[in-house]
């Protein structure tokens, strides 16, 4: 697998940091996730079966678990011997904890040079907010992402996913995918650093773009596009339709499978400019076409045509849809105690090196004996250690 031979340790909790390492381990990475003696709190939360979070299940998959409590002396002994085997070290605690736990950055680089130290934290580690607490909600507020969702007469507007969690993660393991190869070929490692508020600031996209041109505040525009028209939901005959031509070239395919290729000439809605100008009447004139027949015709007849569109699907129908279902993007994992898990599949596709879980998420402290051991600490020194609960 692409990431064979790479020890990822773990000292994440709750989503963006175990996103992170769920995606490295998935690319074959040994992930050795280090939990307090309560445990990661998603083990406690989301849907739960069996005592088994569903939640916890999806983001913890491809990890092994030992149980630390860092308090002790003895248990940050272990860590330090495990920071000695590992290629890249993953952390989302606040700017400063790991330092005053007695592993600041020079420490960590004595124990292992080569070692990437990668953070995830809500603002960054330098700048007036760097000790605020954040959350996914709180980074989404702060960012500017929340103020251009909703429509144009709504209140600010989060997303319903995490979405500042989720970025967070996927930028922290592309920052260790790319610095751990520079660190084996140097001999040196380094700080990689992710915040939430980054990450969702950087998908600004032509927002910011736009903001940066005209100097005019972005205004929130529902499910039409700031700059594209007609763009966005339309009703049906039974339902709705996403439509997304977003050049003139996909407009007069628009028009011409509409029956209504005279638009495409019109002064009023020839250019895209123009049709901005006149959203309300051009999407008056399509939405009039649209109504008159069925959601599963348009789809049929739109994509023929090479129109962009497709149904508003609700979750359930996500997960039954064909294409979806053809890309694995839906798995049952089989888990020795409960039987069939179902979870998300990988989004990421390899042709010679496919992603695949090799192993369930992990109970609490499931493998601690097994990678002391893998350390050299010998029976005795284990009782010793679990005795005095350090693990």
């Amino acid at each position: 697998m692409p990431l064979t031979g790479t020890r990822i340790l773990d000292l994440t909790r709750v989503l963006s940091g175990p996103f992170c390492t769920a995606l490295l381990g998935d690319m074959g990475a040994d992930v050795i996730k280090v939990e307090a003696p309560e445990g990661d709190s998603v083990r406690r939360q989301g849907a739960i079966r069996d005592g088994f979070s569903g939640y916890f299940a999806q983001f913890n998959r491809n990890k092994r678990s030992i149980v630390l409590d860092l308090r002790k002396p003895a248990a940050k002994e272990v860590l330090a011997r495990l920071v000695t085997q590992s290629d890249a070290l993953v952390e989302n605690f606040r700017p400063g904890v790991l330092e005053r736990m007695g592993f600041s950055d020079a420490r960590l680089h004595e124990l292992q040079p080569r070692l990437v130290i990668t953070s995830i934290n809500g603002f960054g580690s330098d700048g007036p907010y760097r000790d605020r607490p954040a959350f996914d909600f709180i980074a989404q507020a702060m960012s500017g992402f929340m103020s251009v969702n909703g429509g144009p007469d709504d209140p600010p507007l989060r997303s319903g996913l995490p979405i500042s969690d989720l970025i967070a993660g996927l930028y922290a393991a592309l920052t260790i995918a790319a610095a751990v190869p520079h660190a084996r070929a140097t001999g040196r490692g380094q700080r990689t650093e992710v915040s939430l508020t980054n990450g969702l600031v950087s998908m600004l996209a032509y927002i910011a773009t736009n903001y940066f041109v005209t100097g005019q505040v972005p205004a929130r525009s529902g499910n039409d596009h700031p700059i594209a028209a007609p763009y966005g939901l339309f009703a049906t005959r039974d339902g709705q339709i996403a439509l997304a031509p977003p050049d003139d070239a996909f407009f007069g395919r628009l028009a011409d499978a509409l029956g209504i290729p005279d638009l495409k000439t019109d002064p009023h809605y020839a250019t895209q400019e123009a049709r901005v100008a006149h959203r309300a009447q051009i999407n008056a004139i399509v939405g009039g076409k649209l109504a008159v027949n069925t959601t599963a015709h348009w789809v049929e007849t739109l994509n023929a045509a090479g129109v962009p569109c497709g149904p508003v699907l609700d979750v359930p129908a996500v997960f039954q849809d064909p294409q979806i279902l053809a890309q694995q993007m839906l798995m049952e994992v089989p888990h020795p105690a409960i039987g069939p898990v179902r979870m998300l599949g990988f989004p990421m596709k390899f042709s010679a090196t496919p992603c695949a879980v090799r192993r369930t998420a992990p109970g609490l402290g499931e493998h601690t004996d097994a990678v002391l051991a893998e350390l050299g600490y010998g029976v005795a020194e284990r009782e010793a250690l679990r005795a005095g609960g350090a693990v």
